[in-house]
């Protein structure tokens, strides 16, 4: 890997193992661009809707009634109220990776998610991350950042982790947790968040002198 060129770092993560703050600190750390909000609030402004309708989408597929009532949407002896016509699930994820791959285009980055890792496979410069940790772990992060209960944090880990498979299957056909889709896979609670930035650090810098 050559960090004299243009690179983008992708991260795919189970929620509570760090993800954002394991990127946010390679993007301070490298000096480069961290992209995850942005791309919801980029893809809201293209799409014309509120970004917390493309917040509460994010990495998800809808359910088969929600994508049923779009489709009638535009049935002829069908009325569906304005309000519910949203994007499809393909529309959003077309949209997010012209984004991602355009951002990419302009910076050195950091992509979260969004199965990045699948959309710069052919990508030169790219170095693939997942992260994942124990649930005991994860549901410890999750109780302190967001301030819930350990029933709550379970529930939002399980369906995270279901919704984040079930959206890497319908758009690549591949597994979300196969090691096989990545350059490097951690688990930060072995090895502490801090040390798995390191790690990723001292992986660059030795693939750029064997480069």
């Amino acid at each position: 890997m050559d960090l004299s060129s243009p690179f983008v770092i992708t991260i795919s993560r189970q929620l509570g193992s760090g993800g954002a703050y394991l990127g946010q600190q390679l993007s301070r750390k490298l000096n480069i661009h961290y992209a995850d909000r942005e791309i919801i609030t980029k893809a809201a402004e293209q799409l014309s809707v509120l970004e917390e309708k493309v917040d509460s989408r994010n990495e998800k597929v809808q359910s088969f009634w929600s994508s049923f009532l779009q489709f009638s949407a535009f049935a002829p002896d069908v009325y569906i109220p304005q309000k519910i016509m949203e994007p499809t699930d393909y529309e959003l994820f077309t949209i997010q990776s012209e984004i991602i791959k355009r951002i990419a285009r302009e910076h050195s980055a950091v992509i979260i998610g969004r199965c990045g890792f699948h959309l710069f496979r052919d990508h030169p410069n790219h170095l693939s991350i997942f992260l994942h940790a124990g649930i005991a772990f994860r549901k410890s992060r999750i109780r302190n950042l967001y301030n819930v209960s350990d029933e709550t944090a379970a529930k939002m880990i399980a369906e995270s982790d279901k919704g984040r498979a079930l959206y890497c299957k319908t758009f690549t056909g591949k597994e979300w947790t196969d090691a096989k889709n990545y350059d490097i896979s951690l688990d930060t609670e072995k090895t502490g968040i801090e040390n798995a930035v390191e790690l990723i650090l001292y992986y660059l810098n030795h693939k750029t002198l064997n480069y």
